[in-house]
This record gives structure tokens, sequence and C-alpha cells, in this order.
């Protein structure tokens, strides 16, 4: 049987609108972010390829008023307006001990046995797929007409306790304001480097 191959590709202005001419925000226009638009972002976020389906990423969608001002309390004065005049801000966090989800993540063999007693181990792989879906959630946003401001300015072990508090597994690892971002409150795009500056091919 003869292999098929993909040859598809999204169009310029979708490779625009998530990569090309798409901006971290730092100041938004006051029109919602409703929760089905939550719920959307989530749905493709899930899709992203993860080390052994782990999942690791635990979220918390700060959209009322009195979520994201308590939020503000533990960001650095830059980042306090941005958090509180966005629509949505989201705590990116990862669970520790996802291992125990895996047994139905990854039902193909017995993967939870491969984290088993190296919790330093799973700390690493945590934070690094957390971040892999991270990015993908920006890259969803932005597919669905969004923008995003993502933060580190933020105490992430103050944020952990506040919002964490039920999940003592759980650590915060950084916020991304999600909404329709003020163009007026961005600056000129930084410099992005040439393939040859940071890249090989061996």
């Amino acid at each position: 049987m003869t292999q098929q191959f993909h040859d598809n590709h999204l169009s310029a202005n979708a490779l625009d609108q998530i990569f090309r001419e798409a901006r971290s925000y730092n100041g938004w226009h006051d029109k919602a972010v409703t929760e089905e638009q939550i719920h959307q972002i989530y749905e493709l976020m899930k899709m992203g390829p993860t080390s052994a389906n782990m999942q690791p990423a635990r979220l918390v969608w700060c959209k009322s008023q009195e979520s994201r001002d308590q939020l503000a309390e533990f960001a650095s004065d830059a980042n306090k307006k941005k958090i509180k005049t966005a629509p949505v801000v989201v705590i990116i966090g990862y669970d520790i001990d996802f291992h125990e989800e895996l047994p139905w993540l990854f039902p193909h063999t017995d993967a939870k046995s491969w984290f088993e007693g190296d919790e330093e181990g799973r700390k690493q792989g945590a934070a690094r797929n957390s971040a892999l879906q991270g990015a993908y959630l920006m890259i969803a946003a932005r597919a669905l007409g969004l923008d995003c401001g993502p933060m580190s300015g933020v105490d992430l072990d103050k944020i952990t306790d506040q919002f964490f508090a039920d999940q003592p597994r759980h650590r915060a690892d950084w916020v991304c304001a999600i909404g329709y971002g003020d163009k007026e409150t961005i600056f000129d795009r930084s410099p992005r480097p040439d393939f040859g500056k940071f890249n090989r091919i061996d």
C-alpha cells in the first residue's frame, strides 16, 4: 500500500495570525472572553503531544474580577495592571503526581511504573511537558482570534499557596493573560534571529 503524506498547510493569513503578526500584549480592550471560548481553547490545547500523554498541566482560569485582583497581589508592579484589566488570566501549573492518571491517559502499557519512586524525575517531566501545553494554549487562543500576554513576573510560591491550596502536589509555573489586545500597549517587535544564528543541520 502506498503511504499517503499530508501536503496541505495553513494559509498565510492563518500563519500570520498565530505566529508572524501575533504579539504579546500589555493591555486589553474591554471585551469579555466567554466560558465557551475558554473551553474551546482547552479542547484544542489538550490535543498537543506530551510525553506518554502525561497531560501534567493544571490550569486555573481567573475570570472574575475578584480572582484577578487576588492574582495581581502576587505580581510585580509592572504586571499588576495587566492582570487586573485582562478579561481572563490563566495560571499554568503542573501536577508532580501526574503519573497517577497514566493508567487511563496512556493505557497501552504500565506507564505509571516508569515514574514511581522518582519524584525529581517527575518534577522535571511535569515542568517540561506543562510548558509545552502552555505553548499549545497560546497557539490555540491565537487560532481562535484571541491575543495573549504571557508573564513570569509573579510570586509562584504565593500563587501556588493561594490557588492550589486544595491540591498540595500542584505547582504554579507561569501565567498568561488572554483577551483582545490593545495595539497601543505594545512596543515595536523585538529582533528575531535568522536561522544561521542559533541553528545547525548536521
